[in-house]
């Protein structure tokens, strides 16, 4: 397990999204998609640190 803390996701721009529902490849999507990993990612760190603190 890595000591830094996991990098949220960059959030897409309005813009970037093309309006043609693209299903699972949408941007927003995908973003969710890592954003639900981050949050995973950043507990199961803080978990980490408080379990390796003196």
């Amino acid at each position: 397990m890595s000591d830094s803390a996991p990098t949220p996701p960059r959030e897409p721009d309005p813009l970037d999204c093309c309006g043609n529902e693209c299903g699972d490849a949408c941007v927003w999507t995908l973003y969710y998609a890592a954003r639900k990993q981050y949050e995973a990612d950043l507990e199961a760190w803080q978990i980490a640190q408080l379990s390796a603190e003196p």
